[in-house]
């Protein structure tokens, strides 16, 4: 079988093993205090050209959002997020059992905007009886969306100013944020996610990596004791070096962008196929994930094989499906779903 059903069926990128195998009997600091995750995070503030940045490992995306989450907030306040952020509908409820309140916003595309926020904000502030209530406290959004769409600049740098002005701290989860930046419709770059967020983290898991995620934090005052919060939730790897030495990897020779433009690529020439044949994508998406609705024959001939995430059946009969590509895509392999959808 041929996987399109998700971006971390793969192990990890053979530059990465390769110099697992190499440093495998080096010997290190634990928690993070090496000189891979040294060098990894010198790397990273280069990129972003944020030389002052605080950079932190941690495993996973739902351990990243947790422990970013429970740094900020006060015990009476919740982050505002989109009805379809991850925080909100494929985490288990992880925020909660931190003590937080996930605050929904209806999206569109994925998305919300800066005038949602404003008028939540101004609706809690007008309540007379607001102590009843749970506090806005910051702002989560992920880029790209779960539906695989974009910010533009524009709707970030609105977003990122109304957020300064309630001092609400805007965290940005960038568990594929490779493939947004990638992009050829994303407008943005490393240094503006770095300038218009107050913290976001550069996924490691779905790009490339065996495992790991780059919590970059760029306002002084969420710096102070965010180990503290790592240590106490489970995410201070003693064994540090693992992640530091993924991400040193990643980003040396421009590796972690070469490898996410490939996969988006890949995914926009699934679609031009699927389109082709009249199955229109079902969002709005420009990066490494595309959704579409097959009906059941051709959704039985495509998975002899290739293997899809298979979401759900719409009410009319079809089956909604994700075809995602990843960093570790082969070009010999795209060919030939796309010669195969060209059949349907």
């Amino acid at each position: 079988m041929i996987h399109f059903q998700c971006d971390y069926a793969s192990g990890v990128h053979p530059k990465i093993l390769e110099k697992f195998a190499l440093t495998n009997d080096d010997q290190t600091l634990g928690y993070g205090d090496d000189r891979y995750c040294k060098s990894a995070a010198d790397k990273i503030r280069a990129a972003c050209g944020t030389p002052n940045a605080d950079v932190h490992f941690l495993v996973g995306g739902t351990q990243t959002n947790s422990v970013v989450i429970a740094s900020i907030l006060r015990p009476h306040q919740g982050v505002l997020s989109p009805d379809s952020g991850h925080i909100a509908v494929h985490e288990t409820g992880a925020i909660e059992a931190g003590g937080h309140k996930v605050l929904i916003l209806p999206s569109i595309d994925g998305k919300i905007s800066a005038a949602q926020v404003e008028e939540y904000c101004e609706l809690y502030e007008n309540d007379p009886v607001r102590c009843h209530t749970v506090a806005p406290g910051m702002v989560y959004i992920s880029l790209p969306t779960e539906s695989g769409t974009l910010y533009s600049k524009a709707e970030l740098s609105e977003l990122s100013k109304v957020c300064k002005q309630r001092n609400l701290p805007l965290f940005v989860d960038g568990a594929r944020l490779g493939y947004a930046l990638t992009s050829k419709h994303c407008d943005l770059n490393l240094n503006d996610v770095a300038t218009l967020s107050d913290v976001f983290y550069i996924g490691g898991t779905k790009c490339g990596a065996m495992f790991g995620e780059a919590v970059v934090i760029t306002n002084d005052a969420l710096k102070r004791d965010f180990r503290h919060i790592m240590k106490q939730r489970g995410a201070l790897l003693a064994k540090g070096r693992m992640l530091g030495l993924q991400f040193d990897v990643l980003f040396s020779d421009n590796l972690y962008f070469e490898i996410c433009k490939n996969a988006v690529s890949y995914a926009l020439k699934i679609r031009e196929a699927f389109e082709a044949k009249g199955i229109k994508a079902q969002a709005n998406s420009y990066t490494n994930q595309q959704f579409f609705v097959l009906t059941d024959v051709q959704l039985e001939k495509l998975s002899k094989k290739y293997l899809f995430a298979n979401f759900y059946k719409t009410k009319d009969g079809g089956n909604f499906i994700r075809v995602c590509t990843s960093w570790s895509s082969s070009k010999e392999d795209v060919e030939a779903l796309v010669r195969d959808i060209k059949a349907l």
